[in-house]
This record gives structure tokens, sequence and C-alpha cells, in this order.
């Protein structure tokens, strides 16, 4: 068996995994001094999406070289909503490193990736980290941990964990808690312990060959690539393997490469225990097993979570469709969406009697990140508003519900509270941080959640830090009062103008900027009333000749309010939908015309 740690690195959002394992990548010199990457950060998140977030949304593996041991090292998604990117990578996984906020403590996340290391039986290795924070509290931090396993351990001896302490973005890990940050270190204490702590693989060489696929993967010459951890034997080019499924497929492995610093490198033998890229397989799904011929006993697959909302995809049917993207039609956008589903293992699509489809996924930022994939793409699409997903259980209408972590100053503790009240939140506990910030934890459905994250950090100046985590379905609560506003509903189609814009600024918020082009049915802005009004953005002020078109002076509007694509997403109510284009996100009525939309009413009150 060769020398070989496999471990994977889970903690919650932003609790600096990416940035540990930065330190890992340009402490074990796999980059010249010179080099580039070495002045970069984040340099497993190599999607734009990622860099642009700030997050980690596919899950990625590496390896090192530490005293003649490779560590391959799986970096996943610390977010609630790719946490199966999570399931499906841990199984790779020997043991784990639990990166935890000295500040922050355990969050919801912590719990959730912590429990599935523990289904997997994997060794766990707790690195408290950011211990330089102005407001870390380490003793805090430890207890908080040491509940969590005692809730959480299922054997004894997962009670008995290592912990180290770290500045991650400074590439510094103690066996102690230091009481000077600007003293010299390096990640070494950290590689000394995977190597004495993590066992070493356990998979048997000489067995014949088998692997669960784990992960998929394309490259321009080679084609789809595909990813896992050899469970027995040994694998070489051209060897012939078996592909278990409804129907048993005789196939053969074109080449085989193993994790070598940020790529891949060609081996002529790759051995149990190491996780491997193969190529020259076609038309698999993650979490099939492919085997030798005489063995066709599957491996077991990751368990994904359910889904908890869905949203309705079509082809843009506004009167500007076509004008900006490059796929449009509904069979271009269903291939897409397929292709999208042989990677996203949360994802689940169904296609509707209407000729749209209905994307199940993990929540608003799971369904959102797809969304602003497909517009990057190209593709234009129509969304109808994010729902949750109802489930009878025991003959009980049921509905997901999750736990919500707020963390604000207590300047907005009124704020808070009224607006989750709205939302009949249940107040869990409410604990002070410090002298100026509150933690709140509510029990709350998934649908109330839908808007909240965005809403709050405008009611707190950005300053509140929002976290939720599925936790089950239960019975179906009160019904929820609409949360906004009516809005201003364009009446005509052309170029949007001054004039037009100045009388809409007086019933609310705009959101067109003079010169735009829209179109009947177009939503243009917010009202300050409840209800919604119509009104004729494109109007032109009229000239006589008893005077000239700047005698009443200049108008001066307001900007235009424009939203991110999920605060569009939020904005939406049941009777409305949003235009995605490479270049535009736009709001609009299901019913463009004035007639339609009182015709659909009209059969709403008839039906009842």
């Amino acid at each position: 068996m060769q020398n070989i740690r496999n471990i994977a690195v889970i903690a919650h959002v932003d609790h600096g995994k990416t940035t540990l394992i930065d330190a890992f990548i340009k402490q074990s010199h796999i980059f010249r001094d010179n080099e580039s990457e070495m002045n970069q950060a984040a340099l497993l998140d190599s999607n734009e999406l990622e860099r642009e977030r700030g997050i980690t949304i596919l899950a990625k593996n590496i390896s090192v070289a530490y005293k003649g041991t490779k560590i391959n090292i799986i970096d996943t998604p610390g977010h609630a909503d790719f946490s199966g990117e999570v399931e499906r990578t841990l199984g790779m996984a020997d043991g784990a490193l639990l990166i935890v906020d000295a500040q922050e403590g355990p969050m919801p996340q912590t719990r959730f990736v912590l429990k599935k290391a523990f289904e997997l039986d994997l060794k766990v290795i707790v690195v408290i980290n950011k211990i330089d924070k102005p407001n870390a509290n380490i003793p805090q931090t430890e207890s908080k941990v040491a509940n969590l396993f005692l809730e959480l351990a299922t054997q004894d001896y997962q009670l008995e964990y290592p912990i180290l302490y770290a500045v991650g973005k400074a590439g510094k890990v103690f066996t102690t808690p230091p009481t000077d940050f600007e003293v010299a270190g390096n990640v070494e204490p950290l590689l000394e312990k995977i190597l004495s702590y993590i066992p070493n693989p356990k998979n048997d060489e000489k067995a014949s060959f088998k692997m669960l696929i784990s992960s998929l993967d394309y490259n321009s010459h080679m084609g789809k690539i595909i990813v896992g951890r050899i469970h027995q034997g040994t694998v070489k080019p051209r060897q012939n393997v078996v592909l278990l499924g409804e129907t048993n497929k005789n196939l053969q492995i074109d080449k085989v490469f193993i994790s070598k610093g940020l790529g891949r490198e060609e081996v002529t033998e790759a051995f149990a225990g190491d996780i491997v890229s193969l190529t020259g397989i076609t038309d698999i799904k993650i979490g099939q097993t492919i085997s030798t011929a005489g063995d066709l006993e599957p491996l077991p697959s990751a368990k994904i979570t359910e889904p908890t909302l869905h949203i309705t995809v079509g082809p843009n049917t506004s009167p500007l469709s076509g004008r900006e993207g490059e796929f449009t039609t509904a069979r271009q956008i269903e291939e897409r969406l397929a292709r999208e589903l042989e990677t996203n293992l949360s994802l689940k699509l169904e296609k509707l009697e209407s000729g749209k489809y209905k994307i199940s996924g993990k929540g608003e930022l799971h369904l959102s990140v797809l969304l602003e994939t497909l517009r990057r793409e190209g593709y234009e699409v129509e969304v109808g508003k994010p729902e949750v997903i109802f489930k009878t259980i025991d003959g009980v209408k049921s509905e997901p519900y999750e736990e919500v972590h707020i963390v604000a100053p207590q300047e907005y503790l009124g704020t808070i509270t009224q607006e989750i009240g709205k939302r009949f939140g249940a107040l869990s506990h409410m604990d002070p941080i410090n002298d100026k910030e509150v933690e709140f934890v509510y029990k709350m459905p998934t649908r109330a959640i839908l808007g909240l994250r965005s809403l709050l950090l405008t009611a707190t100046k950005g300053t509140v830090v929002f976290n939720s985590q599925f936790i089950d379905f239960e019975a179906v609560g009160q019904s929820l009062t609409k949360m906004r506003k009516g809005v201003l509903v364009a009446t005509d189609s052309g170029e949007a103008l001054a004039y037009g814009l100045q009388a809409a600024q007086e019933r609310g918020v705009t959101f067109v900027e003079p010169g735009e082009t829209i179109y009947e049915g177009q939503i243009v802005g917010l009202n300050a009333k409840e209800e919604d009004i119509e009104i004729n953005a494109a109007k032109g002020k009229k000239l006589t000749n008893m005077r000239s078109k700047s005698s009443d002076g200049v108008i001066q509007l307001v900007p235009a309010l424009k939203y991110s694509l999920e605060q569009c997403l939020d904005f939406l109510e049941s009777d409305e939908l949003l235009e995605i284009t490479p270049k535009s996100l736009r709001l609009r009525k299901k019913y463009l015309t004035q007639v339609d939309r009182r015709r659909h009413r009209d059969e709403i009150k008839n039906s009842y």
C-alpha cells in the first residue's frame, strides 16, 4: 500500500477552508516563487462565479507531498445550498479537517458536515481558525465544538479529537494558541497531525478493480473525465471494465490520471486507496460503479438530501425575446438542463405539460447560481416565483422547516424581531456575543425565509450575518400575508422617457432608466401603496406653440433601483415572471395586457 492520506476540508461558509488550502499549496512548493499563482488567493475557486461571490460552489481535489506521503485534499463548499457537493465527495476521504471560526464558533453547516463525517466514520481534526480576530473567543469556541461532538458522535472514540489553532490568511498553524500572532509559523503542525492521526487507506490492492464515481469533469481534448477513489484493486490504461447499472456495459478505460498539485499527472497504473481520473468512458452518472467482469455487486452510493424549493423555467416569451441571447428555444434549454443534472446531484428536473420545466434545488442560492450560469452561457429564459416543495407525510401536508442563525448589532434587535415576527419565526434562543452583537436562533418555514436575507441586509446596513440550515418537513403552518407593496406596470411599449418616469417616481421607486426599451406589462417600479398601478413610462412631454420643451425646468430623476438576480427572485409574486437574458434582468407580469390580466383575475374569482 502506498503512503497516502485522503482528507476532506469541511466547514461552514466563510470559515477559511479555501484560504487554508492556499497555504498548503504555496508552502508545499507546487509553484516556483516567481509564478503568478504564489500571489493569488482562493486558488481552487477557479470558477468565475466562485471568485465573484467569494464562496466555494464545486468540490475539488488536489494533492500535496509531505515527507514522502501523498496527501489528497478535497475542498468542499461551506454553504448549505451546495451540501450535495459535500455528500457526494466525502466518501473519497478517510479523514476530515473541520474548520471553525474562533469568533463565530460552530454554525448550522458545521453541524451538517460533521454529522456526515461521523456517518462515514471519518477521523476528524478540528482547526480553530481566525484566532487573530478582535472578538475571537477560543475557550468558548472549544466548548461549543465539544458540545457539538457530544451531540453528534455515534461512537465513543469520536469524542477524542485533536485541536489545532490557525491564522489561515497568514498560513500559520499552531498546536497551542500563541500570545503573539506575528511569530513565525507555517502549516507543518497540521501536516504532521494529518500524517499521525488520519489513517492510511485500507483498500485491498490485490482484489479485482472496483471504483465508485464521485465526480465528473470535462476536457475539450479528452472528453468526459470520471473521478473517484479506487475501492479495491489497481487500474491501468486500456483496461477492460464493466459499468454497473440497469444494463451492465462492457467498456475500456483510455487514460489514467492521479492528482498532482492543482493538475493531473498521467500514470501507467494507479492503486487502491488513491483518487484517480479516468478517460474513455461516456454515458455515465455520478454514483455508478465501475468494476471488472465477474464482480457485479455495485458499491453503495452517497445519499443526497432532497430539494426544498422549486422554480418554473421556460423559454423567454416577452416582446424582446431573442434580441440578447444565443440560445432561446425550449429544446436548447432542455439539453442544457439535462447536462447540468449529470454533475449537480441536488438538482431535480421535471417537464411540465405547458412545455416549461420545473427545477427543484436546495435553496435560493443553489437555483440562482444555476440561472446565472445559464445567463452567462448565452441562454434566455423566463422564471416564475420560487416555491417550497410540499410533501404528504402520514396523511399530513408538510413543508420544509429551517433553523435560522442571525448575528446582528444590538441596535437592530427591534428591527429583526419585528420582521421575523411577521413571518411566524419561533425563537429558539438569543445570546449576546459581546457588548455590541447579539445572536438569534429561530425555527421557521422555508417559505417565510424567501427574501429575508436581502431584506435584513438592507435594514441593518449590511451588518447582519444570516445563515440557515434545513431541519425537516413538518405540518404546514399559517399562511403568510403579502410581504411586498404593489408594482408600477407599464401600459405602453417603447422607450422609457424622463417625463413618464418622473410621473412614476411620484408613485414610488422606478427600476428603469430613461432610454431603456420597455414593453406593455413590464414592471417598471415599486408602488408606495399595496395595489398595482398601471403607468405610461414611455410618455413624452407634449409641445405647443405657447411654450418650449424646457420651459418648466429640467427634469431630475432619482437613479433607477437595480436588483441582483437573487433579489429579483425574492421580489416575484405568483402572477409575475423574471425575464433573464445575458444582458438584462426584467420583471414582468405573466399576462402582459390589461385585458388578459383582468380576464385572469375574473377566472380566479369564478373558480372560488
